[in-house]
């Protein structure tokens, strides 16, 4: 399928790319719950109609942005599943500043949609758990490339930073906040490979 041409079943031409580009703006800017879904078909534009023949609810339209987000390689999965990178490099990866077209600093897409929809048993939330716990699955297998001790809990604890991390940075407005973890990452790693 070309870039110009439509999913099947999609009406419009390039309707649903632009509701999925608009809701991202808006996303980032001001947060999911705090966008409707009138201002997303406004942003995109498209009639209010063709909004809800893409997108029934704004539970679907939020799991398509981060369907989109996840599959765009602007997430985090793409440092760590990066060719021709050696596997410490992809690690702390995690921790580099965002590009510098990032702007606001939002933090962790999936961790803000779950703070959003905190039930745990919605599907924006199922989603955001299923992609964080991903990231936690493609550490542990670099971290067992490097021969490191205890994976599993060195993993668990990298990817502690690295959200903890983007959460500060947010908070902080400091999109280079990730150099303080980084740091912390560094150490583990030297002490997971001693001996």
């Amino acid at each position: 399928m070309s870039a110009t041409t439509t999913a099947p079943g999609a009406r419009g031409r390039g309707g649903r790319e632009r509701i999925l580009a608009a809701a991202a703006r808006l996303f980032a800017v001001q947060g999911i719950n705090a966008t409707g879904m009138e201002q997303v078909a406004e942003a995109a534009p498209v009639s209010k109609r063709t909004l809800y023949a893409h997108f029934r609810t704004k539970s679907d339209l939020v799991i398509a942005h981060l369907q989109d987000l996840a599959s765009s390689g602007a997430t985090l999965e793409s440092v760590l599943t990066r060719d021709g990178i050696p596997p410490r490099e992809r690690i702390l990866g995690l921790f580099d500043q965002p590009a510098p077209e990032a702007v606001p600093v939002r933090g962790c897409p999936f961790i803000d949609a779950a703070a959003e929809f905190p039930d745990p048993d919605s599907t924006v939330h199922s989603y955001a758990r299923e992609q964080k716990l991903r990231m936690v699955e493609l550490v542990t297998a670099l971290v067992t490339e490097l021969g490191c001790r205890e994976p599993a809990a060195l993993a668990e604890q990298l990817v502690t930073l690295a959200d903890g991390a983007a959460s500060r940075a947010m908070v902080l407005g400091d999109a280079d906040y990730g150099r303080h973890a980084r740091a912390a990452a560094e150490t583990l790693l030297a002490h997971a490979l001693a001996g």
